[in-house]
């Protein structure tokens, strides 16, 4: 895990490793803790990194997003949400830092790797579309 994290968050987890952990072990808690799936806890998670204006998380968030397999449309969807509740300008910043990740090559490459665990028949049926 440490390897995925951002230079500074990785410093800090290698400095002080049981909190680190005690950190993960939180969020896996809070993450079972009720009935939402995983990929509606993506989604409120990406709500609420835009809700504070944290871009990074965003970022990561959309990032972890696509990794499992939550689509563009719904990803988008999340800042479209923000207008009423957080403004109009805020909502463009989001959708601005989503696009960061969305437009990146490494999303792209997640995308593929996605499609290819998928069986032929689905393969197929999610290239027509």
């Amino acid at each position: 895990m440490l390897k995925k994290l951002p230079s500074r968050a990785r410093d800090v987890a290698t400095r002080y490793p049981k909190v680190f952990r005690a950190f993960e072990h939180l969020g896996a808690v809070a993450s079972e803790a009720g009935p939402i799936s995983g990929k509606e806890r993506r989604l409120v998670k990406l709500a609420l990194a835009i809700g504070r204006g944290a871009e990074g998380a965003v970022h990561s968030h959309v990032r972890q997003a696509v990794a499992e397999g939550v689509s563009a449309a719904k990803i988008r969807h999340v800042a479209m949400l923000g207008i009423t509740t957080l403004g109009f300008p805020a909502a463009v910043s989001a959708m601005t830092w989503i696009e960061d990740v969305l437009g990146s090559k490494e999303v792209a490459r997640g995308r593929a790797a996605q499609a290819a665990k998928r069986p032929a028949g689905k393969r197929a049926k999610a290239k027509q579309s």
